[in-house]
């Protein structure tokens, strides 16, 4: 039997100069920005890049700080859908190194050209592999 999941989609990033905050590493707003572009490419894997909007970002933990000159790998993969919404998690590593150094959830709502929320009509079944992530999602949504 095979993977019923959606794809994880990887986006890498080269930390420059211009990625840094005051203390010399990566600056969380650039991480963020990183972070939430390398989701909409996982939703907009499943349905058309125009009718997604992200809506709200649920528990960004940023765990380590990320230096100047760092490959920083981005993995992203929807892991529920509702009627009209995409949940996206994301975790970032270091390039070839399996240390965890963010993670976080997006939700995505599928809209209509006046951005009211449509149904999107995409089903994603329960992978027993994602129910340590969906009860963090609940955790932190409590």
């Amino acid at each position: 039997m095979g993977d019923s999941r959606p794809p994880t989609h990887i986006v890498t990033r080269l930390v420059k100069g211009a990625d840094l905050n005051h203390h010399g590493t990566l600056f969380a707003g650039r991480n963020a920005e990183w972070f939430v572009e390398s989701g909409f490419i996982a939703a907009a894997g499943l349905t058309s890049p125009a009718n997604i909007l992200c809506v709200n970002i649920h528990g960004l933990v940023f765990k380590k700080p990320v230096p100047s000159g760092s490959i920083i790998r981005y993995e992203s993969r929807i892991v529920r859908a509702g009627r009209t919404s995409l949940l996206a998690y994301i975790q970032v590593f270091l390039q070839n190194d399996m240390r965890l150094l963010v993670d976080g959830f997006l939700t995505f709502v599928h809209v209509d050209r006046d951005d009211r929320p449509i149904p999107h009509g995409i089903v994603i079944p329960e992978h027993p592999d994602d129910l340590p992530i969906l009860e963090r999602l609940r955790t932190i949504s409590a």
